[in-house]
């Protein structure tokens, strides 16, 4: 009988995925249904943050806000906060277990949050929202190019 070795290298689970705050408005509502020229302007913003539980366990939330506009009025507005917990172990390099927490998971949360959104939506009269596919990878790019022109510009400012 063969011996099971433990897997080595980092190892990702997934412990538990749950919608932590939802919210939808309808400023306008009845009388916005009486549009019959509907071609809103949707805005998305993302936002995720990270919180460790202990030693290898992190809670992650995936903040997604969509706001509908009818020329300057408010069709809609609907915030969802979905959230994971992953545990990550063998991450010695903070940079790698920093970005798997960065795309990975958002990744892996974003499906949940996209179904809430449409259904709330939905719910609130108003046809079905279909949000693309977010590229979690890229958009942490961004943000560590960012972060690395502020220093620059911080240590040009100091000279």
């Amino acid at each position: 009988m063969a011996e099971q070795q433990a897997p080595q290298g980092p190892q990702i689970s997934l412990q538990k995925i749950y919608l932590k705050d939802a919210s939808f408005e309808s400023p306008k509502a009845p009388l916005i249904f009486q549009n019959a020229d509907w071609q809103p302007e949707v805005n998305l913003q993302v936002n995720t943050e990270t919180a460790p539980i202990d030693d290898n366990n992190f809670e992650v939330n995936l903040t997604l806000t969509a706001s509908a506009l009818q020329g300057e009025e408010t069709v809609y507005l609907v915030e969802i906060k979905q959230a994971g917990v992953f545990t990550l172990q063998g991450f010695e390099d903070k940079k790698q277990l920093q970005q798997v927490l960065a795309t990975f998971c958002p990744s892996n949360l974003f499906p949940y949050a996209r179904e809430a959104i449409s259904g709330l939506v939905e719910k609130g009269g108003f046809p079905q929202l279909l949000l693309q596919p977010i590229n979690f990878d890229a958009l942490y790019q961004q943000h560590l190019q960012k972060l690395e022109q502020t220093e620059q510009a911080d240590t040009q400012t100091a000279h």
